[in-house]
């Protein structure tokens, strides 16, 4: 059986992010608040914010965790705003686990105040402690990172890891549990990003180009050797840049790139915006399908864990680059 290497300093207590204003940095100086040893009764109550981050700690935590996602499939968490009933489930949660990186912005001050009362931690942290150069930090995001770390299936799995150690320091007699846990998780994970390695690589070289309507699979396009072109910045709340558009627009018949992609949480008129000039112009530039950005699919659905959603999103930009090239 695998042990739970020792615990960094860092980890010892739950870094907490500062405010999440686009003039932030992210040279934290991190309140630290000491995690201690839980004492209530089980099953710990877990609040998490996205659907992906809920999965990694109810994968970790197993039986001794009870977790609720607060967004749902049809959440975009950079415009999430919570209501009286999510304030409510975060006054009762026994410790609190989101993505961090600024990607739940409008909750920053939540997460500041509840952190002064109970262990509440941002699951991307480690990564910034470790000075994580698979991080992406695009300029035009104002100097922070790029909040999508779950593209990419290797650097999401040492999140993976952290979690086990924060759950390790909060329930001590459960320990050897949480690591067993994370390591049958990594070892899915590990399958799942080869995965993608493979199928990225059955595209022909000329149409491995993701566009979507936002910056969201930089990471991924990084791990499985994909350009990716966002209409809009990280953030979905970026207004589209009209002159970028036309950018993107003349590439795309240049190249001939076969199709584009909407994602679950964006309305997709600005994908349609792109399509329609297009095939005016003579190039019939297809929707390619929907893809998994910022949230898990629908309950049941082939997208509605973290594995399901990274297969759907693979299987969805093979099928449509790579049919389209062939025609």
């Amino acid at each position: 059986m695998h042990t739970l290497p020792k615990i960094s300093l860092f980890l010892l207590f739950l870094p907490l992010l500062p405010g999440c204003g686009k003039s932030d940095s992210h040279s934290h100086r991190p309140e630290q608040q000491e995690i201690k040893a839980f004492s209530g009764e089980y099953p710990i109550d877990v609040l998490c914010t996205t659907g992906q981050v809920a999965e990694m700690v109810r994968r970790v935590g197993g039986e001794h965790l009870e977790v609720t996602a607060l967004m749902d499939h049809s959440v975009d968490p950079h415009l999430f705003k919570p209501l009286f009933d999510d304030v409510a489930k975060l006054s009762k949660a026994d410790i609190i686990f989101y993505n961090g990186l600024h990607l739940e912005g409008r909750m920053a001050d939540m997460f500041v105040q509840r952190a002064r009362t109970k262990p509440t931690y941002a699951v991307t942290e480690g990564l910034v402690s470790r000075l994580d150069k698979r991080l992406r930090e695009p300029p035009e995001f104002a100097g922070m990172y790029d909040p999508h770390v779950w593209h990419d299936v290797l650097l999401w799995s040492d999140c993976v890891q952290d979690v086990a150690l924060v759950l390790a320091k909060l329930d001590p007699p459960h320990a050897k549990e949480y690591d067993k846990n994370a390591q049958q998780y990594l070892e899915e994970l590990s399958q799942l990003h080869q995965h993608c390695r493979d199928e990225i690589a059955t595209i022909p070289e000329q149409s491995r180009v993701l566009i979507t309507a936002h910056d969201a699979f930089g990471y991924f396009g990084k791990a499985y050797g994909i350009e990716v072109f966002g209409l809009k910045g990280i953030s979905s709340e970026d207004e589209i840049d009209l002159a970028h558009q036309e950018e993107v627009q003349q590439m795309i018949m240049e190249r001939k790139i076969p199709a584009v992609f909407v994602e679950s949480t964006i309305n997709a008129r600005a994908i349609e915006a792109l399509i329609e000039p297009c095939k005016a112009a003579g190039w019939d530039l297809q929707n390619g399908g929907e893809l998994y950005s910022d949230a898990l699919g629908v309950a049941g659905s082939e997208a509605s864990t973290y594995t399901g959603m990274i297969r759907h999103n693979v299987k969805t930009i093979v099928e449509a680059l790579t049919v389209g090239s062939e025609e």
